[in-house]
């Protein structure tokens, strides 16, 4: 299934606007591949990607590799820094 980055084209948070983009910057760059999951689009995925993460209060971005929950943008830049992305997305 590859790399999913859950993510929210609606929100007022501008934080969580450049976590999400730094995100796929970041892959992009990598030249890794994914797929982003827009969930204020559908309550489903918004439901999936919380049963996911095991929080039924979890935000967006949340990053999976198929159903393996990779983490957050915190523990994403957190691997960036450290130069462990490819562990942290468990490719």
């Amino acid at each position: 299934m590859g790399i999913t980055v859950y993510a929210s084209s609606v929100s007022g948070n501008k934080e969580m606007k450049k976590q999400q983009q730094r995100i796929t910057m970041v892959l992009d760059s990598k030249g890794i591949a994914y797929t982003v999951i827009d969930i204020s689009a559908s309550e489903e995925d918004k439901k999936t990607m919380r049963d996911l993460v095991g929080d039924p209060k979890a935000l967006p971005p949340q990053i999976f590799n198929g159903d393996v929950h990779c983490g957050d943008f915190a523990a994403f830049d957190l691997a960036v820094e450290d130069g462990k992305i490819n562990e942290f997305l468990k490719l």
